[in-house]
């Protein structure tokens, strides 16, 4: 038996490993990729950040994100209705709370989404501002040597002067609107600078909506208010039965304004298949500006808003306000006013609510607060009805019926409680002859209390609003915004930027050869036609020269321009008009690079070979390429 040594097994491995190698016939690539650096990342972060690419996907993301903030309710809107939500959905109300879907528009990932987003475009638009700016201090460049080979093309001989031709097509493209300058033997013309100017606008309004959301959400306020008839609101945080505002508002710049319901008009169908359906919703009030303002007389109507100040006061529902009085077990009335009912019915407005009177005492003193919850209808159906629902949402035939308490109301706890809710923890409910005291009554009647603890009359009705106080700062700047983003919208799609050049220049026989060609940066089917037009309205001042004029004509006429062939390539880094066949000189037709000097025939449309190559030769410093990327 023989023991190898360490240096024995690392040759025997060495074999191993050679004889290995060629068991696969893989290649052995080693793959460096270079370092970027902080640097480096950090150019290649914000080139990705600012390309329209992702501009898109983050714009995508914030609608997508905005889509929970209709469905889950939200804080800052209904709070109430955030609370009833986590009651009833124990198990995905923690969920949500992580994910800050009930407060979305102020959750960090929906801030960083938009704060993206606002980078991004602000990336987009300051580098492509500069370059507009530069093509604008710019003139066109100047024509390619190989007219021919650009999209939209015609030529035709005439007697004209190389320089008049050239001064009339000036002055003509200028007339046109064009910028038109002379570059050699052809005039330079572009027209449709406003569609990046569209594009830019676009983009611009797209930040100003995002900068006036961002204002309206910061420095906003907005608040309830429930009024009955003949009572008022003063613009102050302690009147208000719900507030809330922006971060960096301060409740201290409240306007001071104020107003009053005189009174409350509402109108509804009485007849056919929409009967109860409301026709009128109408709040009278009289309103002032500032500590000793005038008072004005006004209305609100549902999406009819009153502005006062910088705040907008919109209607927002009603309903009825039942009018009692309380007499407690002394004889004295403790208690006198109209109790707003919440609607439970918003088609036939059947209410619920409580009166409270905790002042109340018995007939030797003592207190004994009362308590009375009930239900109001509008329009009683009468006995035999076998409901006591509303069947009208008018004051045609109220009702109000109570069921009476009395003990601790629990006002007195310090802790808060809903108006419209009645504590019955510490009260008893009145029974006679074992049953619960509880009575319908019609205005006028009164219901009375065992033990001589005293009285409730039904004494009318009166009508309630609610109304928001809406101060909202960046509404105007986003209506500016959204009207600037369909105008530049507008542009960048309905306006087309071209360029044209006209060349003249005289023949070997002394005639001068007149070139029209055009190039558009996308593809446009108006493009030969405005060509030809142009064509047509050169053609006083540059007419056919006698032997080329068309027969039985007076006066000759521009050659039409050929329609663009669908097969023929296009110019690059442009969706530009496939390239027409052009009518030219049998002699230009045959020989594809004809010389300036040469004398052209009768115009024969070419074939569609003179436009296969979109470019000149790279030593041609006014190729097509140029206007390409126009």
């Amino acid at each position: 038996m023989t023991t190898k040594t360490d240096a024995a097994r690392d040759a025997d491995d060495a074999d191993v490993g050679a004889a290995g190698s060629q068991l696969s016939t893989a290649p052995q690539e080693e793959v460096s990729f270079p370092s970027l650096g902080p640097i480096g990342w950090a150019r290649w972060f914000w080139r990705q950040l600012t390309s329209m690419r992702v501009a898109l996907i983050l714009l995508f993301l914030l609608s997508l994100g905005a889509i929970p903030g209709s469905l889950v309710p939200q804080t800052s809107i209904d709070p109430t209705k955030v609370e009833q939500f986590r009651s009833d959905h124990t198990t995905l109300a923690p969920i949500y709370d992580k994910l800050g879907l009930f407060h979305v528009y102020s959750s960090v990932w929906f801030s960083a989404i938009y704060l993206l987003l606002f980078i991004s475009l602000i990336g987009c638009i300051v580098p492509r501002t500069w370059q507009f700016v530069g093509q604008l201090r710019s003139r066109p460049p100047g024509a390619p040597r190989r007219l021919t080979r650009l999209p939209a093309y015609t030529t035709w001989r005439t007697d004209r002067a190389p320089e008049e031709v050239l001064g009339a097509a000036r002055r003509m493209l200028k007339k046109r609107r064009f910028r038109a300058h002379t570059v050699g033997d052809a005039v330079a013309a572009e027209k449709g600078y406003l569609r990046e100017a569209g594009n830019l606008v676009f983009h611009i309004s797209l930040i100003v909506i995002l900068v006036a959301v961002a204002v309206g959400s910061l420095w906003k306020s907005e608040g309830g208010k429930l009024v009955v008839e003949g009572d008022g609101f003063a613009n102050s945080l302690t009147q208000y039965d719900n507030f809330k505002s922006g971060a960096f508002y301060d409740t201290d710049d409240l306007e001071p304004f104020g107003f009053s319901l005189k009174s409350f008009d509402a109108s509804y169908e009485r007849t056919g298949p929409q009967k109860g359906t409301p026709r009128e919703f109408r709040a009278n009030i009289s309103y002032f500006r500032g500590a000793d303002g005038q008072e004005h007389q006004g209305k609100i109507e549902v999406n009819h808003p009153l502005e006062i100040a910088d705040s907008k006061i919109f209607l927002l529902s009603h309903g009825y306000a039942p009018v009692v009085e309380v007499t407690d077990g002394r004889g004295k009335k403790v208690y006198s006013g109209a109790v707003p009912f919440l609607p439970q019915d918003m088609q036939n407005y059947t209410s619920t609510g409580v009166v409270k009177v905790p002042n109340a005492l018995t007939q030797d003193g003592k207190r004994n607060q009362l308590g009375f919850s009930g239900f109001f209808v509008p329009t009683y159906g009468g006995k035999g009805s076998g409901s006591m629902f509303s069947t009208f949402p008018a004051l045609d035939n109220p009702r109000l019926t109570l069921t009476a308490y009395h003990g601790d109301l629990g006002v007195d706890s310090g802790l808060p409680q809903s108006v419209y809710q009645l504590e019955k923890k510490n009260l008893k409910q009145y029974k006679q002859d074992g049953r619960a005291v509880a009575q319908m009554m019609q205005p006028g009647e009164t219901m009375k209390l065992p033990g001589g603890d005293g009285s409730i009359k039904f004494v009318g009705v009166k009508q309630w609003a609610t109304f928001q106080v809406s101060h909202q700062p960046g509404n105007g700047l986003a209506l500016i915004g959204a009207i600037a983003v369909l105008l530049g919208l507008a542009g960048s799609l309905f306006i087309q930027r071209r360029r044209v050049w006209v060349r003249a220049v005289r023949g070997a026989d002394g005639v001068t050869v007149v070139e029209l060609a055009g190039l558009g940066r996308s593809e446009s089917a108006r493009l030969p036609e405005e060509l030809a037009d142009l064509a047509e309205a050169l053609g006083p001042d540059a007419p056919q020269a006698a032997e080329t004029a068309v027969p039985d004509r007076d006066a000759p006429q521009a050659t039409e321009v050929a329609a663009p062939d669908p097969d023929a390539p296009q110019a690059p880094e442009t969706a530009a008009v496939p390239a027409p066949a052009p009518p030219q000189a049998a002699e230009a037709a045959a020989d594809p690079d004809p010389a300036p000097s040469a004398a052209p025939k009768n115009p024969t449309p070419t074939g569609p070979e003179n436009a296969a190559k979109p470019t000149d030769s790279a030593d041609d410093p006014a190729d097509p390429s140029e206007g390409a990327r126009a």
